[in-house]
């Protein structure tokens, strides 16, 4: 963020100058051969069509594109950044170290599906980590024709594995006493076609005064001729000529004299076997030739071999011919194209057909385009030009580039895509396709955030990477006045003089947000210009966009670039329109946080706030909601005092909802009111089960009652429907306590609770528990209590407070939690006394005693 500062003469102040900073540049000389080698031996060991090769950028948050074969550049652009955090197979590899393999598209789908939303195609990919140690360097990915439902072949695979070992090995080695990080272009690496043989070329320097002729040997072997015999002599290799003879000898030498030089002078000549072969002269006489010797004509003579023919039946076709290199741009076109397309071949070629054709500046066209590179597979389209001619084009790939074919349609045919209507020169044109890519991938990641926190985590893993920045910073406006969300890359303290700075404050964030508009600033004069009294760091480039939604200032979000950055009319569209998406998910954020709040708020009022301090009894508990939405739960734990004994008691009301809790607040306060009300375990369980049948609330639940003598250790168990209570020995040894259970509270309305008697041996832990510590989708819950067993036997004889904790971090619940979580740890202790301080305070967190206050809720 920027903001203004003091400055005792404004007018006469001057300005800073950004600090230097390299720009970014391409890979060095070493590092380019290493991935360049590299990169193609892996695609050609794999027999696969095209690769890339991304390293990781200097800040560590990116991946960078550094090395691309057999694809354009173009291709990727969207993709030429990734966050190391974002759900795509190449980011999958890094983080996790393992290969991403997929075989077609639609199992792209199914794993990846943000990868299928810029790149809905069918092609199969490997992405492999480039590990060396500990360490991984980047990422390696292969791209093959789709091949469903199959894997890489034994030998393929084996010789892909060698090709990325090779690789890895020559990136280590490169990297001791060099920084392998990366934030240049993507560079390509060409791939050869093997099936093209090179054209030979032959040189020569002819006296055409004399006649002497004086050749290398591949001139020799074009004419069809032993370099040993020949005498040096123009008139022996005229004898080879078929057409003219000598005369096509002579005339080359009078134009070369009159003109200085002889151009695509083309004759046939016999070859080997009685072929003939077509060549093709070039030469000049040279200004600074001794003319003591006559006038010289040097120069080359081409074998065309095929090319010429080829060419020349090119031509004679009535369709129109194109061909794409690799990175999209035309490198040839013949003349019936031109005709068809009403176009100078001048004004095509080294240009992609959307930029020399600006009616097929169409993302859907460029689209087609995309599927066939990436599949490998033909396609085709038709298309309307702005003279109203229909025409269908054909689309041949393969790794080298592609060839199209262009033919009238039938006009009545179905087509693909409607007509295009030829826009007026001033519209702009549409985003392309990796701009539609940022926008759709933006859109799909702010769909699984629900909090604020979760918002703006997902901006600054999907905006840094994909434009370049190296600070990012979001403000939300509160009671009118701008408060940091988030900010990454600013150095420490330069935000604290902005937080809280009102809507009338002459700053661009503020100004973009009451204005409405975006501003982008691509240089600091310009900066400084608009804003003289401007606050800046080391950055050099920003785009302040304006967070609104429905007509509400929610906020601004501010991307800066440590090196000039020129905003072209695309990405002002494209961060304009993700400005809007993130708008309106803070907002709905928001509003979830505020009912998130309240939910949490209502389900830890109905939780015990405090324990009681007993006899001989040492108790901890504790309380985690889950983490998978904002819905609440029904689990519950009381502990109550009747006298001479104690009641412990654990439940959980079935769904996630205000209802489930609602309904755990009248359990509570009814095994309360009856256990103190003098009941029996039985009765208690009895009587809650016909208060929640008469209720009706169209819910059940589960609950574990159990009274328990601190003087004696002796105690009754109550189970409906719920987890078996564990009783572990001072050594860690536990057993499961077999008890007669009865159906879940809810169900049938005259139904008996048995009631199961059991004893405590000194210092033994009594552990109650709710489904949540033991229970995983698609996994029996008879395991996780073992699981639960095995951990209760490796904790420490501690307090009950420590093994509660350690019991919650070992079953992995202190982060990821799809159900809520209630636990309950008494340990008898005969001969503990109580204390004198009174009950500690729980307030549904898991402080407890023992516990110091302050801890995050689900932390260590």
């Amino acid at each position: 963020m920027t903001g203004t500062k003091p400055r005792p003469d404004a007018a006469g102040a001057r300005v800073p100058e950004a600090p230097e900073a390299a720009q970014p540049g391409g890979l060095v000389d070493e590092l380019d051969t290493i991935l360049s080698e590299g990169l193609s031996e892996a695609v050609y060991a794999s027999d696969a069509y095209g690769g890339v090769v991304y390293l990781r950028s200097h800040d560590g948050r990116s991946l960078v594109l550094a090395k691309i074969a057999g694809l354009a550049v173009s291709l990727l652009d969207p993709w030429r950044r990734i966050s190391v955090t974002s759900p795509l197979p190449t980011a999958a590899a890094y983080r996790n170290g393992r290969t991403v393999f997929l075989a077609d598209g639609g199992e792209t789908m199914r794993r990846f599906p943000q990868l299928a939303i810029g790149m809905p195609y069918a092609f199969g990919s490997a992405n492999i980590p480039l590990r060396s140690g500990p360490d991984i360097l980047g990422v390696l990915c292969v791209l093959w024709p789709a091949t469903p439902a199959e894997g890489l072949s034994v030998p393929r695979s084996r010789r892909l594995r060698a090709a990325t070992v090779r690789l890895t090995d020559a990136l280590a080695g490169y990297a001791v006493g060099h920084d392998i990080a990366y934030d240049g272009p993507a560079t390509p690496t060409p791939l050869g076609p093997a099936a093209l043989a090179p054209n030979r070329v032959g040189l020569f320097d002819w006296n055409v005064d004399t006649g002497d002729f004086r050749a290398d040997d591949e001139v020799c072997a074009l004419f069809g001729m032993d370099p040993r015999d020949f005498d040096n002599r123009a008139e022996t290799l005229a004898g080879r000529v078929i057409s003219g003879g000598g005369r096509e000898f002579r005339n080359a030498a009078r134009r070369a004299v009159d003109t200085g030089h002889v151009l695509a002078w083309r004759m046939q000549v016999h070859a080997v076997g009685g072929a003939r072969r077509i060549l093709e002269w070039w030469g000049r006489i040279p200004d600074d030739h001794p003319r003591a010797t006559g006038r010289h004509l040097v120069g080359a003579i081409l074998d065309l071999g095929t090319s010429a023919a080829a060419a020349e039946a090119v031509e004679r076709l009535r369709e129109g011919v194109f061909s794409l290199a690799p990175d999209g741009r035309i490198t040839y076109a013949n003349r019936r194209l031109q005709s068809m397309l009403r176009v100078r071949l001048d004004d095509v070629l080294g240009r992609t057909p959307w930029e020399a054709l600006p009616w097929l500046a169409d993302p859907v066209y460029e689209d087609r385009y995309r599927a066939a590179m990436l599949s490998q597979q033909p396609g085709s389209f038709l298309t309307t030009t702005p003279h109203g001619d229909r025409l269908e084009f054909t689309l041949y790939p393969d790794p080298y580039g592609l060839t199209g074919t262009v033919a009238p349609a039938d006009p009545d045919a179905p087509g693909p895509h409607p007509a295009v209507v030829p826009r007026p020169p001033s519209t702009a044109a549409p985003p392309r396709l990796g701009a539609i890519y940022h926008v759709l991938a933006m859109a799909g990641a702010l769909t699984e955030a629900v909090s604020v926190s979760e918002v703006c985590d997902v901006v600054t893993d999907q905006m840094l990477p994909a434009f370049g920045g190296q600070e990012l910073a979001i403000y939300i406006v509160r009671d009118q006045r701008f408060h940091l969300a988030r900010q990454t890359g600013y150095p420490d303290g330069f935000l604290d003089p902005f937080e809280g700075v009102s809507l009338d404050s002459r700053l661009p964030g503020v100004d973009a947000l009451t204005r409405g508009t975006p501003i982008f600033m691509e240089s600091l004069a310009e900066l400084v210009a608009a804003y003289p009294d401007v606050l800046v760091d080391e950055m050099s480039s920003w785009a302040f966009l304006p967070l609104i939604a429905s007509d509400r200032p929610v906020g601004t979000c501010i991307l800066g670039f440590r090196d000039p950055h020129v905003f072209t009319p695309e990405e002002r569209s494209v961060l304009t329109a993700l400005s809007g998406l993130i708008a309106q998910a803070l907002e709905r954020a928001r509003l979830y946080d505020a009912e998130f709040t309240l939910a949490r708020g209502l389900q830890h009022a109905l939780l015990p706030h405090r324990l009681p301090t007993l006899p001989n009894l040492d108790i901890a508990a504790r309380y985690l909601p889950g983490t998978s939405g904002m819905e609440i739960g029904g689990d519950w734990y009381d502990v109550i005092e009747t006298g001479s004994t104690v009641a412990l008691v654990i439940g959980d009301v079935e769904g996630h909802s205000v209802a489930a809790a609602a309904t755990m607040g009248q359990l509570r306060s009814a095994v309360r009111a009856f256990t103190t009300g003098g009941q029996t375990p039985g009765g208690v369980v009895w009587h809650t089960n016909r208060l929640l049948n008469d209720l009706d609330p169209g819910l059940t639940a589960s609950c574990c009652y159990i009274r328990l003598d601190p003087h004696t250790g002796r105690g009754d168990i109550v189970r409906a429907g719920h987890p078996p209570p564990i009783r572990a020995g001072p050594d860690g040894t536990s057993t499961v306590i077999e008890t007669h259970g009865g159906l879940l509270l809810g169900v049938d309305r005259d139904t008996v609770y048995p009631v199961t008697p059991f004893r405590l041996d000194p210092h033994d832990l009594l552990l109650l528990y709710t489904d949540g510590l033991v229970e995983e989708p698609g996994t029996d819950i008879d395991d996780g209590i073992c699981m639960l067993r095995r951990s209760l036997h490796t904790a420490p004889a501690g307090t009950p407070t420590e093994i509660a904790d350690r019991l919650l971090h070992d079953a992995g619940r202190l982060t990821s939690r799809a159900d809520d979580v209630a636990l309950l740890v008494a340990r008898w202790t005969p001969g503990k006394h109580p204390g004198k301080h009174p009950g500690k305070h729980l307030g549904g967190s898991p402080e407890g005693p023992d516990r110091p206050p302050g801890r995050e809720e689900g932390t260590l």
